[in-house]
């Protein structure tokens, strides 16, 4: 039978929350980085914002309402995604910090 104590259980815990915190963190760095700083996003940004000065130049009232909404709803998007990312982010740092906690209580005894 596997025998374990309670230092071995806790060190394996805090090594299951470390490569877990390790994780979590790098995938909320990607969706930062393939996101929010998403060449798509902002070519269609600067599209959008060129159809609506042309509206504008053209007096053509409702292209320019429709590509303001639709800027609006790019800046939203925009946020979301940093959003979710700075949360998993901070979910990975206080994964490490647990982990530091349990190691650092296992020095103690």
């Amino acid at each position: 039978m596997f025998s374990m104590t309670v230092n071995d259980f806790i060190l394996t815990m805090a090594g299951v929350l470390l490569v877990a915190g390790i994780v979590i963190m790098a995938i909320g760095v990607i969706v930062m980085l393939t996101k929010v700083i998403g060449k798509e996003i902002n070519v269609l940004a600067e599209q959008t914002t060129k159809m609506a000065q042309k509206g504008l130049a053209e007096d053509i009232s409702g292209l320019v309402g429709n590509a303001s909404s639709l800027v609006e709803s790019l800046n939203q998007l925009v946020r979301t995604n940093a959003g979710v990312a700075i949360f998993l982010v901070l979910v990975g740092l206080v994964l490490l910090g647990a982990s530091y906690a349990m190691v650092s209580k296992i020095i103690t005894f």
